[in-house]
């Protein structure tokens, strides 16, 4: 999952634009805003979520973040006959367990939110059906297994940040890879929300674990000695900490996304930078949940989800980029928040059979 305020010294326009991020941390939490949330159902869709022929509701399971304009949903209701449904199920974590322990029993009929780094479980307990789909996403964007199940449906790179504008004023040269982190040019500048705690920070500890391999613990030891500061959430990271967002911010160097950049635009020109050496890629994906009482609205809502209009709307309602190479992005993202060409990534059965054991000797080593 974000709530941005950026420092004053930004424009009134550009500051309604880094509101808007404010979603962006935990899409990959907050919804709603601006007329154009789709968390309530319609008032013909009260009831059970039984399809019936020609119409019926359709359940969608996903995390607090979904958010698209209401006329694409009424849309979708409109086109295909489905009321739909909206139930938040909390972050990508939270969400993934609860698809996971109700497998047997699901809670929707559809499910959108899982990312690569919680896919395994939920895929592992047999909570998501075969499905196919009109559009076929870029074979780059799918999971190893369960292709079959998981659609690939936006993806979003976490990347460390730095304050282009502090590093211009204090003439310093920023740092470009992790391995710069641990420099000592670098001390005290840098901060990250928690592994344990926040689903950007599980992401770049994932980063150090692509690129380190078992000797993560070391790098860790290194950054913690050169003055790294570990936070609960992005948000205490990012407005807490982050020279460009809080008041007074102390750290120009925080873990955040490829895409904040673009929000962090003033006078034609972005005051910060993605390092795109450091990036790990999160995708998001949907399904059709087994056992769902609906289906086939859940396949149609699937399909939805790959269509342009829906594709495009991804980046100003999710701050996500879209997968389908016929979508759009905004024009101050294509310019301000390029992608890496080469993000980190694990796999994500390999975070499934690790991440506990991980998050163990990383609490370990950051509590020393």
């Amino acid at each position: 999952m974000l709530h941005v305020r950026i420092r004053a010294a930004l424009t009134a326009s550009s500051l309604a634009s880094v509101a808007a991020l404010s979603l962006v941390g935990c899409s990959l939490v907050g919804g709603g805003g601006d007329g154009s949330t789709a968390t309530e159902p319609s008032a013909s869709s009260s009831g059970s979520s039984g399809a019936e022929q020609g119409g019926g509701t359709v359940v969608l399971a996903t995390h607090e973040s979904f958010h698209l304009p209401k006329k694409l949903v009424k849309a979708f209701e409109t086109e295909t006959g489905y009321d739909l449904e909206v139930r938040a199920a909390g972050d990508a974590g939270t969400l993934a367990t609860k698809l996971s322990l109700t497998a047997d029993n699901p809670i929707a009929d559809a499910a959108f939110g899982i990312d690569n780094t919680f896919a395994s479980r939920p895929l592992g307990e047999g909570a998501f059906a075969e499905v196919t789909t009109t559009a076929t996403p870029p074979a780059e964007y799918a999971l190893p297994e369960g292709g079959d199940r998981l659609v690939p449906i936006d993806s979003a790179n976490v990347c460390v940040n730095v304050d282009t504008a502090w590093f211009e004023q204090e003439g310093l040269e920023p740092p470009r890879t992790l391995e710069d982190l641990t420099d000592d040019r670098y001390r005290d500048l840098f901060v990250t929300p928690g592994a344990s705690t926040s689903s950007p920070g599980m992401a770049f500890f994932l980063a150090t674990v692509a690129a380190f391999g078992d000797a993560w613990p070391d790098y860790w030891t290194e950054l913690l000695d050169n003055g790294a500061k570990v936070v609960d959430g992005w948000e205490d990271a990012y407005y807490g900490d982050f020279t460009a967002a809080a008041d007074n911010g102390t750290r120009p160097i925080v873990v955040s996304y490829d895409s904040s950049p673009a929000f962090t635009v003033s006078g034609g020109r972005t005051t910060t930078a993605a390092l795109l050496d450091t990036c790990f890629r999160q995708v998001e994906y949907a399904g059709v949940l087994e056992g769902a009482d609906n289906p086939e609205g859940a396949a149609a809502l699937v399909d939805w989800m790959l269509t342009d209009e829906v594709q495009s709307a991804l980046p100003e309602s999710m701050y996500v980029f879209p997968v389908m190479p016929g979508a759009t992005v905004p024009e101050d993202w294509a310019e301000f928040a390029p992608q890496s060409g080469d993000p980190f990534e694990v796999d994500p059965a390999e975070i499934d059979a690790n991440r506990e054991q991980w998050l163990t000797d990383w609490t370990d080593v950051i509590s020393r």
